[in-house]
């Protein structure tokens, strides 16, 4: 009976041992199966593919070098930086000032749709887009026209509740589904991506203060400008939360750097820029900072989420 017992244990433990090496096993050719899966370059290095989609606050209009002429795209915007401080095996930046959702699909001059560079093994996508589906530029220059009409008041804010309603939050709430559109399409061409929304950075001062004549807009369009900012980076934080996004903050980080500062202190240049950028555009510090804040979500190295 001992005996008996004893052999039955003794097999037992065989069983448990052979269980256990061939889970073992099991388990080190499931995590070899896996690492080796990842592509890898010529070092070992896991391979990663970094695609940035965007407008003028992705390109970095004027801020040196400029790379192309067509997109005012400069080799340190945030995407670039992004792409260095994390050692992509492949960066492919297809920004360009001036877009819209609609150049996702279409050619803007010499750059072709954007989306055309969103690849199956892509897995990094960067979009920072709706500024100018609302109408950014033509927004500026309305309100600093009218805002001889009265210094001291709110003749932009007027201007655009004419209707009953305000303008610039329906033209928000009208970019909305052509962002969440283009988050669909992005996803299904690189199924695999982690896609990231940044939103866009502080341009006027938090507090609503205003710095007529350097900005040239009446007093209290300052705050209304501000909270229309507000609404854009609110939607893309939603539409992003929505489309299977991460969202960066690229405004929190800029409060206190916008173009009513002086100019060892703004991030923002204001509509006469003292720093090679684009009139009420970040200039390299501005892309600097853009690209921590987007690093701080991405986590600094390839494939850290």
């Amino acid at each position: 009976m001992y005996r008996t017992l004893r052999g039955k244990a003794v097999s037992k433990r065989r069983t448990a041992v052979t269980l256990a090496a061939l889970s073992s096993c099991a388990l080190t050719v499931g995590l070899t199966g896996t690492a080796s899966a990842a592509p890898r370059d010529a070092h070992g290095t896991p391979r990663s593919t970094y695609v940035a989609l965007g407008d003028s606050y992705t390109s970095g209009p004027l801020i040196p070098t400029q790379v192309d002429a067509n997109c005012a795209r400069s080799d340190h915007n945030y995407p670039s930086i992004t792409a260095r401080e994390r050692h992509v095996t492949s960066f492919t930046d297809v920004s360009c000032g001036g877009a819209t959702t609609a150049e996702m699909w279409q050619a803007q001059g010499t750059n072709g749709a954007q989306l055309g560079a969103v690849k199956r093994d892509t897995d990094l996508v960067t979009l920072q887009i709706g500024g100018n589906d609302i109408g950014f530029g033509s927004i500026i220059g309305t309100c600093a026209g009218l805002s001889a009409e009265d210094l001291a008041g709110n003749p932009c804010q007027r201007h655009y509740r004419a209707a009953g309603y305000d303008q610039l939050t329906l033209k928000i709430l009208q970019t909305a589904p052509k962002v969440a559109r283009v988050l669909r399409e992005v996803h299904k061409r690189a199924p695999h991506a982690r896609v990231v929304v940044v939103g866009y950075p502080d341009l006027l001062p938090d507090d609503g203060i205003g710095c007529y004549p350097d900005v040239p807009f009446a007093a209290k369009d300052f705050p209304y400008l501000r909270d229309t900012e507000k609404r854009l980076n609110l939607m893309l934080r939603a539409v992003a939360l929505l489309n299977r996004a991460d969202y960066v903050d690229t405004y929190g980080p800029t409060v206190g750097h916008d173009m009513c500062k002086a100019p060892a202190d703004r991030w923002i240049e204001p509509l006469r820029p003292a720093a090679p950028a684009a009139p009420a555009h970040p200039n390299a510090k501005g892309e600097e900072v853009m690209a921590q804040a987007l690093l701080k979500t991405l986590g600094r190295g390839p494939g850290h989420h």
